[in-house]
C-alpha cells in the first residue's frame, strides 16, 4: 500500500506532493483479474448457442502444399513480429511521456479551466504524435516487405496521403476526447471510471454508427454493387435469410492491395455489406454466393450490436481496470488530474484492451463459426466454400493452420483449416444445431 510521503525542503526538485487523486481502491493486478473475468461473462452470455456445425478434423497438407504453407508462415510471422514491436515501441514512448510528468510542475489547481482544456488538448494531439511517428520504420519496413510480395499495390506517396489523413482524423479525435478524459477525472476523482465507461461506450456506437458513411468514404469509393447477376444473387439470399441488407457495396480495395475480403458495418441506418473489388473479379459466382450468405448471417443474427453489447457489458470493469492501473503508472504526483496524466491514462488504456481484447476476439471466433454454419445452409454449396477458403489463403498470403495459442490471443475468426473441416461436416450430413 502507498503512504504519504513527507515534504522535504531539501530535495533538489522542491517539496515531494501527495500520490495520485482518488483512494487506494483494489490494487490494479486484482482490478485487471476482475476486468478479465467480466469479459469472459459477457462473452458467455453472448456466445452463439445453436446454428453451430461442429468441424470435422482435416489435415492441412490434404489441402495445402507444404511449400505454400512455409511461403505463408515466412511472410506473416516476421510481420507479426514488427508489429509487436512497433506495438511495445508504443508503449515505451507512453511509458517515457508519464516518467516525464513527474518532472513537470503541478499547476492543476492554478489554471483556469479553459486554460486546463488547452493544455488536454495539447498533451492529446501530442501524444497522438509520438505514437504515430514512433512505429513509423517497423511500419515502413512491413509495407517493404507487402511489397515485394505482391500484396501490396499503393505507391509510397499515395500510402504517404493515406497516413497524413489516418493521422490528422486521429489527431482530431484525441484533441476533443483529452480534455473530456482529464474533465471527468476532476469532476469524479474518485469515481470517475463509471462515467468513463458510458463515454466508451457511447463513443464506440456513434463511430460505428457514423463510420461507413463519414469516415469510410475519406479512404476509399464505395459503389452500389450494380444490377447484374451478383446484385440479384444478394437480393435473392437476402429474401431467402429474410433479411433487411440495407445497400450493398463494392469497395475500391485493389487501390491498396491484392487481398480479398468482405465485411459487414454499420447499424441501424447506416448498414451496408461491402465486397472488397479483388474478390468479385477473382471469385465464381457459387464461390461469392457463399461470402454474401456469410455476411447476411452477420446482418440476421445483428452481430454488429452483439459486438456493441459486449463492450456495454464489459467497460465498467474494464475501465475500473484503468483507472487503477492509472494510478499506479501515474508518476506526476498531481493532486488532481491535469494534462500529465494523460500518458499514463492511455498507457493504462492499452494495456487494458489488449488483455480484454483477446476475450472479445474468443466470441468474435464464436460469431464467425456459426456465420459459416449459415452460408452453407443458406447456399448449399461445401465444395465451394472449400475452394473459395483455398483460394483467399492463398490470395492473402495466410498461414490455414497457426498455433492454437496465436489463434487464442489474435485470432478474430477461426483458422482456414478449422472452417474447412466445417465444411466437410456438412458434405456428409451434419446440419447446424437447433
Amino acid at each position: 500500500m502507498n503512504t504519504v510521503r513527507r515534504s522535504s525542503l531539501h530535495s533538489p526538485r522542491g517539496p515531494r506532493r501527495l500520490p495520485a487523486r482518488g483512494g487506494e481502491g483494489v490494487p490494479w493486478p486484482l482490478a485487471l483479474l476482475g476486468a478479465l473475468v467480466a469479459a469472459h461473462a459477457a462473452a458467455r452470455a453472448l456466445r452463439p448457442r445453436d446454428g453451430l456445425i461442429p468441424s470435422d478434423a482435416v489435415a492441412v497438407d490434404a489441402y495445402f502444399a507444404a511449400d505454400d504453407i512455409a511461403r505463408a508462415r515466412r511472410y506473416g510471422r516476421p510481420q507479426l513480429a514488427l508489429q509487436s514491436a512497433a506495438s511495445l515501441l508504443q508503449a515505451a514512448v507512453l511509458a517515457a511521456g508519464a516518467a516525464r510528468a513527474a518532472r513537470l510542475p503541478d499547476a492543476s489547481r492554478s489554471r483556469r479551466l479553459a486554460e486546463r482544456q488547452a493544455d488536454a488538448a495539447a498533451v492529446g494531439v501530442g501524444l497522438s504524435l509520438a505514437v504515430g511517428l514512433a512505429p513509423l520504420p517497423l511500419q515502413m519496413l512491413a509495407r517493404r516487405r507487402a511489397l515485394a510480395v505482391g500484396l501490396a499495390t499503393q505507391s509510397w506517396g499515395a500510402w504517404a496521403r493515406d497516413l497524413l489523413e489516418g493521422s490528422a482524423l486521429g489527431l482530431a479525435l484525441n484533441a476533443a476526447a483529452a480534455p473530456v478524459a482529464v474533465a471527468l477525472m476532476r469532476r469524479f476523482p474518485r469515481g470517475w471510471w463509471l462515467p468513463g465507461a458510458g463515454v466508451a461506450v457511447a463513443g464506440a456506437g456513434a463511430l460505428t454508427f457514423l463510420a461507413p458513411a463519414v469516415l469510410d468514404p475519406l479512404f476509399n469509393s464505395f459503389t452500389p454493387l450494380p444490377a447484374g447477376q451478383t446484385r440479384s444473387d444478394v437480393l435473392e439470399l437476402a429474401a431467402r435469410a429474410g433479411v433487411s441488407v440495407g445497400e450493398v457495396y463494392e469497395v475500391d480495395a485493389s487501390r491498396r492491395t491484392t487481398a480479398a475480403n468482405a465485411y459487414v458495418s454499420g447499424w441501424g441506418a447506416t448498414r451496408r455489406v461491402v465486397l472488397f473489388d479483388t474478390l468479385l473479379r477473382e471469385l465464381t459466382r457459387e464461390e461469392t454466393r457463399l461470402v454474401v450468405a456469410h455476411e447476411l448471417a452477420h446482418v440476421r443474427h445483428r452481430d454488429v450490436p452483439r459486438g456493441l453489447a459486449h463492450l456495454a457489458l464489459s467497460a465498467p470493469a474494464g475501465m475500473y481496470a484503468v483507472a487503477q492501473l492509472t494510478r499506479r503508472l501515474d508518476r506526476s504526483g498531481a493532486r488532481s488530474a491535469s494534462a500529465a496524466t494523460l500518458p499514463a491514462l492511455v498507457l493504462a488504456l492499452g494495456i487494458v484492451s489488449a488483455a480484454v481484447g483477446a476475450i472479445a476476439r474468443g466470441l468474435s471466433r464464436a460469431v464467425e463459426r456459426r456465420a459459416d454454419a449459415f452460408s452453407l445452409t443458406l447456399a448449399d454449396a461445401p465444395e465451394p466454400f472449400i475452394s473459395f477458403e483455398r483460394r483467399i489463403v492463398a490470395q492473402n498470403l495466410a498461414d490455414p493452420d497457426p498455433p492454437r495459442w496465436l489463434v487464442a490471443l489474435l485470432g478474430t475468426h477461426p483458422p482456414t483449416i478449422e472452417r474447412i473441416g466445417i465444411a466437410r461436416a456438412y458434405a456428409r450430413g451434419v446440419r447446424a444445431e437447433s
